[in-house]
């Protein structure tokens, strides 16, 4: 897959991210969403969809912000923040209202106008820790 193709592929998929369009189109049958600090893996054109809408709109009022956007030969790195509300119970933590920004990246791997894999490298460490705080300063 070329440069540009891949590029048109990633293009698409975040404007429809970004949009609220259908952003799952551009994902492949048996695409796979890897998150690199737990290793946990979401299969599943429907199931990675879904996940991407719960971090977004069901346990976050979120967004990413975009900053930097790199592709290759089937391939695209993408360095974004995730900002956002915490509006619903996240890992075990019940909705705190805290605002949160972090910063993140992802790896896609693309062939065939389709993203295949989907390698997440966003800090849920800190994520949660950010959480846990804003619950014990709340519950004081």
């Amino acid at each position: 897959m070329s440069v540009a193709e891949t590029e048109s592929t990633l293009r698409g998929y975040l404007g429809g991210l970004l949009d609220g369009g259908d952003f799952a189109s551009f994902f492949s049958d048996d695409v796979v969403w890897i998150t690199m600090e737990t290793g946990e893996e979401i299969r599943g054109r429907n199931q990675v969809r879904d996940y991407i809408r719960a971090l977004h709109t069901g346990l976050f009022d979120a967004s990413p912000e975009l900053k930097n956007v790199a592709f290759g030969d089937g391939v695209a790195i993408l360095e974004a923040l995730f900002i956002g509300t915490h509006t619903a119970e996240f890992a075990g933590i019940p909705a705190t209202g805290v605002s949160v920004r972090l910063p993140y990246a992802m790896s896609y791997d693309v062939s065939d106008g389709k993203i295949n894999t989907l390698r997440a490298y966003f800090p849920i460490t800190a994520l949660t820790q950010q959480l846990k705080e804003a619950a014990a300063a709340g519950s004081e």
